[in-house]
C-alpha cells in the first residue's frame, strides 16, 4: 500500500520511504535516509542523513533523528544510525549518529523514549528499554535489553547498563550498572535486585535468591569487583543469569556503581 505523505512535508526524492507510512506536514527528511514500512512520522520531525529505520516506528513532534554528533572529534565523516522496529519516540527526542566513518548508533526494537530524551553518538541500545523524561545518555554507552531509566537520568560517556536493570529518577552515574539490579541516589548506590523485572522475565524464585546473594558478595565484600566475580563463581549456583553477571563484572573497565 502506498504511503500517505503530506505535500507540505519536505522530503528528498532520494530518500527511501517504505509502504503504508503516514508522514504529516512539516516533516523534514534528507537524502540518505531509509524508512521501513508502516511508520508514522508526526509534524516537525527531522530525519537526517545516515538514518536507517525499520518498520512500525512512531516518531513524535519535534524529534531529531540522525543529528550530527555533539563530539569535538567529529569532522564530517559519513556515519549512520540504525533504528529497529516498533519503537515509540516521543516529543523532542534527539538521537545523534556516530562520530567516525564506519561507526553506528544503534537502537533496537520495542523501545520507548519519552519526551526530551537524548541518545548521543555511538550509543548501543538493546530491545524493550524505557528512557524516562529528560534522560540523557552520553556517547559510546551500551544499554542492555529491558533497561528502565526513570526521569532525568544522566549516563556519562562509555558506561554500560546490564540487562534488566533500573536507574531511579535524577541519578547520574559514571560507572557500569550490572544486570538485574536497581540503583539510585546521589551518589548512585546499589538498592537491591530488580525482582519486578526478574519476575516479568519468568526467572524462578530460587534463581532470584541466587542473584541477590551474588550481589551481596559484589557490593558488601571488601575486595575488588574481580575478587567478587571469583567469589560468585565459587559460592553461588551457576545459571544463565549468574553467568551474565560474572561476565559483565569481569569486562568492566570503568568499575561498578556503588563500588570503590
Amino acid at each position: 500500500m502506498a504511503s500517505d505523505i503530506s505535500p507540505r512535508a519536505e522530503i528528498s526524492p532520494r530518500a527511501n520511504i517504505g509502504d503504508n507510512c503516514k508522514i504529516f506536514p512539516f516533516v523534514y527528511i534528507e537524502d540518505d535516509v531509509v524508512i521501513g514500512d508502516n511508520c508514522i512520522i508526526f509534524p516537525f520531525v527531522s530525519i537526517l542523513d545516515g538514518t536507517r529505520m525499520g518498520s512500525h516506528n512512531k516518531i513524535h513532534q519535534g524529534s531529531v533523528i540522525g543529528a550530527l554528533p555533539q563530539d569535538f572529534d567529529f569532522v564530517g565523516e559519513k556515519t549512520e544510525i540504525f533504528i529497529g522496529d516498533n519503537n515509540i519516540i516521543r516529543e523532542n527526542v534527539v538521537i545523534n549518529r556516530a562520530t567516525h566513518r564506519g561507526g553506528q548508533t544503534v537502537i533496537g526494537n520495542g523501545n520507548f523514549l519519552m519526551e526530551g530524551a537524548h541518545l548521543s553518538h555511538d550509543v548501543k541500545v538493546g530491545d524493550n528499554c524505557v528512557f524516562g523524561y529528560g534522560t540523557k545518555i552520553a556517547g559510546n554507552c551500551e544499554i542492555g535489553n529491558g533497561v528502565i531509566f526513570s526521569t532525568s537520568v544522566i549516563a556519562n560517556a562509555n558506561t554500560r547498563v546490564g540487562v534488566g536493570s533500573m536507574i531511579q529518577a535524577g541519578s547520574t552515574f559514571s560507572k557500569d550498572v550490572p544486570p538485574y539490579i536497581v540503583v539510585g541516589g546521589k551518589p548512585v548506590e546499589y538498592l537491591g535486585a530488580n525482582h519486578t523485572m526478574l519476575t516479568a522475565y519468568g526467572i524462578d524464585e530460587k534463581v532470584q535468591r541466587h542473584i541477590a546473594n551474588a550481589y551481596r558478595l559484589v557490593f558488601n565484600g571488601q575486595g575488588s569487583v574481580l575478587d567478587a566475580a571469583r567469589q560468585v563463581e565459587e559460592q553461588v549456583p551457576m545459571s544463565d543469569e549468574i553467568r551474565k553477571i560474572v561476565q559483565f563484572i569481569r569486562t568492566t573497565t570503568l568499575g561498578v556503581v556503588g563500588k570503590m
